[in-house]
């Protein structure tokens, strides 16, 4: 039996989407979706927790998702978790967790968030 590597996720966009070009002239589509979770404490207050993630989309994908994605809608994702390394302007060391995305499925249609 093979593990994969396999994210699904439901969430809204929480900003405009970041669209560049890679060094090899590919389309890369970055954004962020925000993933909601509710629960009762002990005592009966409602506590709900929001989890941001960052999206990556590469080709085909990132062409979809700039043609239809844009900030508020709500998505379903499939993708992929990656682990990067990186040293920020001053030098320190950082870690960041994308995921690569390879479907999406707009839960909010682009006709209606322009009319909202």
């Amino acid at each position: 039996m093979s593990v994969k590597n396999k994210v699904q996720l439901i969430g809204n966009v929480g900003q405009e989407l970041e669209i560049n070009n890679s060094s090899s002239g590919k389309k890369v589509v970055r954004f962020s979706l925000a993933t909601n979770e509710s629960y009762k404490k002990e005592s009966g207050e409602k506590v709900t927790k929001t989890e941001w993630h960052r999206l990556v989309c590469f080709n085909k994908t990132a062409d979809l998702a700039e043609q239809l994605i844009t900030k508020g809608q709500q998505l379903a994702v499939e993708g992929k978790l990656t682990y990067n390394s990186y040293e920020d302007k001053e030098g320190i060391k950082r870690l960041s967790t994308d995921i690569i995305v390879n479907e999406f499925l707009l839960l909010t249609p682009k006709s209606n968030q322009e009319q909202s």
